[in-house]
């Protein structure tokens, strides 16, 4: 995309590419990139669809429509897109985090710390599965692995949202309140969206 100024340059040429060949998988599959860096869902999902229709075996593809699917909320939807992606690809760590993501939510720990396990395996500095998986150590009650896992991250990825609220969590759990409240702050500053909940407690205790 670097020698176009703008998204909208860039999807009018690959729209243009798709007439000349409108079965390419690829091209569908940049086209819906191009769509999800505007926040296009709608139309993104559609060329993601087309992206794998077209390439069955895009593991990539199957990845992003999870992502959409997750989006809307449709957990059942995001776990079987990318259990699809790892029938294509099984080495691919991204759709094993995912997988693990939507395992924790719905309450399936063990099965969760099983998919992060393998994500992490394969790659092993894979910033969003360590996030989860501190996740899963927190619910199973072992805040010092988890502990040990954000330190991992937030040693690398300073800016990690996801990782300053589990350890503001952990904080929280050890009555640490006015640190807590400080590692909210920074999840806050990179863009993470910290539970109202959570805040007002940490706050009213600090």
């Amino acid at each position: 995309m670097d020698h176009f100024d703008n998204v909208d340059e860039y999807i009018v040429d690959l729209k243009d590419k798709l007439k000349k060949n409108a079965n390419c998988g690829n091209t569908h599959y940049n086209l819906g990139v191009a769509y999800l860096s505007r926040r296009d869902f709608v139309e993104a999902e559609s060329e993601f669809l087309e992206a794998v229709s077209n390439s069955p075996r895009m593991a990539e593809g199957y990845v992003q429509l999870g992502g959409i699917a997750l989006q809307h909320g449709d957990m059942e939807g995001c776990m079987n897109y990318n259990l699809q992606a790892i029938k294509e690809r099984p080495f691919f760590a991204v759709p094993w985090g995912n997988i693990g993501f939507v395992q924790l939510q719905m309450g399936e720990t063990d099965q969760a710390h099983k998919s992060l396990k393998k994500a992490l395996k394969l790659d092993p500095d894979f910033a969003q599965a360590q996030a989860t998986m501190s996740s899963v150590f927190i619910s199973m009650g072992d805040y010092e692995e988890a502990d040990k896992m954000l330190k991992k991250i937030l040693d690398k990825h300073a800016h990690f949202g996801p990782a300053w609220n589990n350890k503001a969590l952990i904080l929280a759990h050890n009555e640490d309140w006015a640190e807590a409240a400080e590692c909210l702050k920074k999840a806050e500053e990179s863009g993470f969206e910290v539970s109202e909940e959570f805040k007002k407690e940490v706050e009213s205790k600090k």
